[in-house]
This record gives C-alpha cells, structure tokens and sequence, in this order.
C-alpha cells in the first residue's frame, strides 16, 4: 500500500491533480476506515491537497490527524519507527488544519492549530523539512496575529 500511494503522490506531484483525487479515492475505498492508521494517515494528508473545496480539505485533514493520533499510541513494532515517528507528522497535521481554519474564516480554531504545530515541533528533525515546517508555522502565526497580510 505505501508504494502505491507514494506512486500517486509522485502523479500529484507531477501536476496531474484530477487524476491523482481519483486514484487517491479508489485507494481509501480500498484500505477503508480499519486500514493500518500509517497508511490512512499519509493517504489522507495528501488527499487532502488535492481537494478543490477548502471544507473537503478540512475533513481529509482531520481524517490524517486521527489517524496520527491513532498511529502515536501503537506499540512501537507495530510502526515503522515507532511513536516518536509518529509524532513527527503532528507539527505539520496541525499546520494543515490551522490553514484549512484560516481559509474557511474560523480564526479561533486556526489559532488553537497553529499553537499545537508549534508545541509539536520538538519531534521534528533539524533537517530540511523540519526547518521548512517550523517556518511556515512561523509565517502563519504572524499572518493569524495580524503581522502580515
């Protein structure tokens, strides 16, 4: 399942939007509700990008957190890396939702977002993609603050 939904990552990413919503879809019908909460996660996630409607963005980005959430409390050998592996999608899960808030104009809910993104920056590496999650949570909080427009 990971390779087939990193195969439609790579169709998104490649710009084919369309196709890859419905790929992503027949993929989710297939693993269901009780696939394993990795795959549901990352699935989700991205599925959520590929979504026209800023509220169906909302609803898969809340699909990816649970799953997360769900993912975090597993015993270690039953996730590639374990919980603390886990917890590394939770800053930019949170990200997403307070995004999602901001553009549906519930500012409340972005702010409580975009506080959990920042306070679940310490799982994330000192790499490229952390940096790049914990300056768009930046960004947004200076937006949501009234800093930048």
């Amino acid at each position: 399942m990971t390779t087939r939904i990193g195969q439609v990552i790579m169709l998104h990413h490649g710009g084919d939007r369309e196709e890859a919503r419905g790929r992503f879809l027949a993929l989710w019908s297939e693993l269901g509700e009780g696939g394993h909460p990795f795959h549901r996660c990352t699935l989700a996630h991205y599925m959520a990008d590929t979504q026209d409607d800023p509220a169906d963005e909302l609803a898969w980005d809340l699909r990816a957190l649970s799953a997360a959430e769900e993912l975090a409390g597993l015993p270690a050998a039953a996730v590639h890396g374990g919980p603390p592996a886990a917890r590394a999608f939770l800053p930019s899960l949170h990200l997403n939702l307070a995004a999602d808030y901001d553009r549906l104009g519930r500012t409340e809910a972005a702010r409580s977002h975009v506080r959990s993104a920042r306070g679940a920056v310490a799982a994330l590496a000192d790499d490229r993609y952390g940096n790049g999650v914990r300056a768009a949570i930046g960004r947004l909080e200076r937006k949501l603050a009234g800093e930048v427009t």
